[in-house]
């Protein structure tokens, strides 16, 4: 099954890198350029195209959409020609419902974020959609992240919805947010959803694993256009469905099973951290830019350059070598959680610890520079400071 995935992440490149190439032809001629965003948004505009969202999504949707009817339709078509799929034919079968709901999700998002790309709607606007999509495929298709819960106490099912939707909207706007520079949300983007990948291969959970192969395959294709100095912005077109998928995708993964001693990610329950590793980046620094953003009166949702790749620059890196540092940060906590729930208590503490140690220097850096030289006003996110 293993080639079956990397052809996935093969197909998504070459859906999105063409298609990204377009576009930046497409929006040059149309005008769909670096858009101001809500008021209040600290940024300088910037003659770059922000819809390399549509290569994005559409680089994972035209494919899993396709897969999705092709197994529906015709299944015995679609094994006959993969049979080493065959044992995971009733998985696979069962999975389709809650594959078609991720993708409509996705979609969903994908047209919000266009349509604020080139009028702002406003944070709340936005927000409010979310929580609805989240809502709609944690409860109506049981995509769960912590769905023993309901076998440990009263209520537990409860507490998994909760915090499943609260999941998918944080992980949602956190990329979202993190998309402040050249490449910098489409790369983070992309190595989580390479870890996560390999992850769910070792787990041996080929339907999910497919997909995170056509998400990581489909950002690299953009990334060719994004990299510094971009060519093309994702846009809110892409960085919110992109959050949304990683978030959804992940809730379909299973990190632990304690019922089997040779579950492949292990038995512990620490396991069920390797998520907020694969994504730790994006999660500390829509954390801290909220904090900072709250502290100063500010609302979390007002773009500006509290963020931690501006502080770097600030410290005299230049903004490649900020993106290369937060991609390589990125990629250490992300490798460091795939072992985690295979591995006694005394070790995960020391990967704990690491992670932890990453996140204090981050801090650290953050710190240096605030107590060093007052705020500055930055270029901003590469397609609007978030």
């Amino acid at each position: 099954m293993i080639p079956y995935v990397l052809a996935c992440l093969a197909i998504g490149f070459a859906v999105s890198c063409p298609l990204t190439g377009l576009l930046v032809r497409l929006g040059h001629r149309v005008g769909a350029l670096d858009s101001a965003g809500s008021k209040g948004h600290v940024k300088v505009l910037r003659k770059v195209p922000n819809i390399g969202g549509v290569a994005i999504v559409w680089g994972f949707l035209a494919p899993l959409v396709a897969a999705l009817l092709a197994l529906s339709l015709m299944p015995d078509t679609i094994l006959g020609l993969a049979p080493s799929a065959k044992p995971f034919a009733e998985r696979l079968h069962s999975s389709l419902p809650t594959f078609w709901a991720i993708a409509g999700g996705a979609f969903v998002l994908h047209i919000l974020g266009l349509v604020d790309d080139r009028r702002a709607l406003g944070p709340f606007v936005k927000l409010g959609a979310q929580f609805g999509v989240a809502a709609v495929v944690t409860i109506v298709f049981d995509v769960q992240l912590l769905s023993a819960l309901s076998k440990w106490f009263p209520g537990g099912e409860v507490v998994s919805v909760v915090i499943t939707v609260l999941w998918i909207v944080l992980i949602t706007n956190a990329m979202n947010f993190i998309d402040n520079m050249d490449g910098l949300s489409g790369g983070l983007g992309m190595i989580a959803a390479l870890v996560l990948m390999t992850a769910t291969i070792v787990n041996e959970q080929w339907f999910v694993s497919a997909a995170f192969a056509l998400l990581a395959g489909s950002l690299l294709g953009f990334l060719v256009f994004n990299r510094p100095p971009a060519k093309i912005f994702m846009g809110d077109g892409g960085s919110l469905p992109l959050g949304f998928l990683l978030a959804t995708l992940v809730a379909r993964t299973t990190f632990v099973d304690t019922s089997d001693p040779d579950f492949a990610l292990g038995t512990a329950w620490y396991g069920v951290f390797l998520p907020v590793a694969a994504l730790a980046i994006p999660l500390y620094d829509i954390i801290a830019v909220s904090a900072v953003r709250l502290a100063k009166g500010k609302s979390p949702f007002v773009g500006g350059d509290e963020h931690f790749s501006h502080r770097l620059v600030h410290l005299g890196l230049s903004r490649p070598q900020a993106v290369g540092i937060l991609w390589m940060l990125g990629a250490m906590t992300g490798i460091s959680g795939i072992v985690l729930g295979r591995l006694p208590p005394w070790q995960a503490i020391l990967v704990g610890m690491q992670l932890v140690l990453a996140l204090v220097i981050v801090a650290t850096l953050e710190r240096a520079v605030h107590t060093a030289r007052k705020p500055e006003r930055t270029e901003g996110r590469s397609d609007g400071t978030r």
